[in-house]
């Protein structure tokens, strides 16, 4: 049975795994995602899983032992944040580089320097190329959601890959939402027993893991690899779908908001469209016909599909909460823009960077963004085709 409750995305996400029930998760804290391991530490402790927990020293250390487990055979899991999550980096390749269908939570959480404690997204953008499929919510509600699909998503025979469960720091993870719970045994019966077929326990069939793999291999295993994120499309829809018929929340690539008739829109990604939503439904009701596209899935990147839904509008904002300081936009846009380059006819698109270190990005300001697209539709050029938003030039 299904039931209600008033939870942090933290508390969200720690009962996820509470119902998930892996074999194994090692464990650092690190703000703003500590709460999770603390909470799930607790159940732990009260005997509701039984999952071995490893505490460690570092978050270097939490990934490779979470990476010892997956290799011998567990299911495994961490999470992070932040610096975190750059201390893993090295070994955040090398899961994905081992085909592990690690899962795991980062709460989104700027890097340093300055030092920083609140949101944006450049530590996943800093790991987009990591070989790790990623997944971005919108609130607590769909981090909880999030969790329980990725496990399928990377255990699923044709991707076995790692997935990040991404929310905003605080904004998402320490705020109160009412959260809608699936039944401990919707969940067990949902994500089925793990089984892999290799694993580094199977004695009556020994293998190597991550040897030394240079020039006579290691391209091939690359292709594999991006074979598989390939595959992980289908898999994330087909995913998305049985969900959605078990709960009535399904999930695909994205979301449409007042797209379909929309003459100019917004794509972005994380807790900030739901205020892009709010702004959506004002100007609608003064006539302007405005839209959103909210990205879900970043890796892999649905470039077809969002091509597709775009073509129709005259102009299109993308909005980061991260700079890639390539000087020319951020990572959203860019594979934005890359993807709507073959269209015969293309919407004027512009990049607005919002939101780092935690920068409150508000409804006046969504409205300027839109205000500007609506004199971008209408004029010949496109003016600074990357603009920060909200900031003290």
């Amino acid at each position: 049975m299904k039931k209600t409750v008033a939870y942090t995305g933290n508390e969200a996400v720690a009962h996820g795994m509470k119902q998930l029930n892996p074999d194994v998760v090692a464990a650092y804290p690190i703000t703003p995602q500590t709460e999770i391991v603390q909470i799930f530490s607790t159940f732990v402790a009260d005997g509701l899983v039984d999952t071995e927990f490893i505490t460690v020293e570092s978050e270097h250390s939490a990934m490779s032992a979470t990476i010892g487990a997956a290799a011998a055979g567990a299911r495994a899991m961490t999470a992070t944040s932040s610096a975190g999550l750059a201390f893993m980096h090295e070994v955040v390749y090398v899961a994905a580089s081992m085909r592990l269908p690690i899962v795991m939570p980062v709460v989104n959480r700027a890097l340093s320097a300055p030092i920083n404690i609140h949101c944006d997204h450049s530590d996943t953008m800093g790991e987009r190329d990591s070989g790790w499929i990623q997944l971005y919510a919108e609130n607590a509600q769909e981090a909880y959601d999030n969790l329980l699909q990725a496990v399928r998503i990377a255990e699923h025979p044709d991707v076995l890959l790692p997935v990040m469960v991404c929310m905003d720091g605080f904004i998402i993870s320490h705020a109160l939402e009412n959260v809608e719970l699936n039944d401990d045994a919707f969940v067990k019966d949902f994500v089925g027993q793990y089984k892999p077929d290799h694993y580094l326990l199977d004695a009556e069939n020994p293998l190597t893991m991550g040897p030394l793999d240079l020039f006579d291999f290691y391209f091939e295993h690359k292709r594999a690899q991006a074979e598989a994120m390939r595959n992980a499309k289908n898999v994330i829809l087909q995913v998305g779908k049985e969900y959605g018929e078990k709960t009535g929340r399904s999930y695909g690539f994205y979301e449409k908001y007042q797209l379909d008739d929309a003459e100019v829109a917004i794509v972005v990604m994380g807790s900030t469209a739901g205020t892009v939503k709010a702004v959506v439904d004002d100007l609608r009701r003064q006539g302007q016909k405005v839209g959103l596209l909210k990205l879900r899935t970043f890796r892999p990147f649905p470039n077809e599909e969002l091509a597709k839904e775009l073509q129709h509008l005259k102009a299109v904002a993308v909005m980061d909460r991260a700079d890639s300081f390539n000087g020319f936009g951020a990572p959203i846009f860019v594979q934005t823009r890359a993807a709507l380059y073959d269209l015969a006819q293309r919407p004027k698109i512009v990049n607005y960077i919002y939101g780092l270190g935690g920068r409150d990005c508000d409804l006046s300001q969504i409205g300027q963004v839109y205000s500007d697209l609506q004199q971008l539709a209408q004029g010949d050029g496109t003016g600074e085709i990357v603009r920060y938003l909200g900031v003290r030039e």
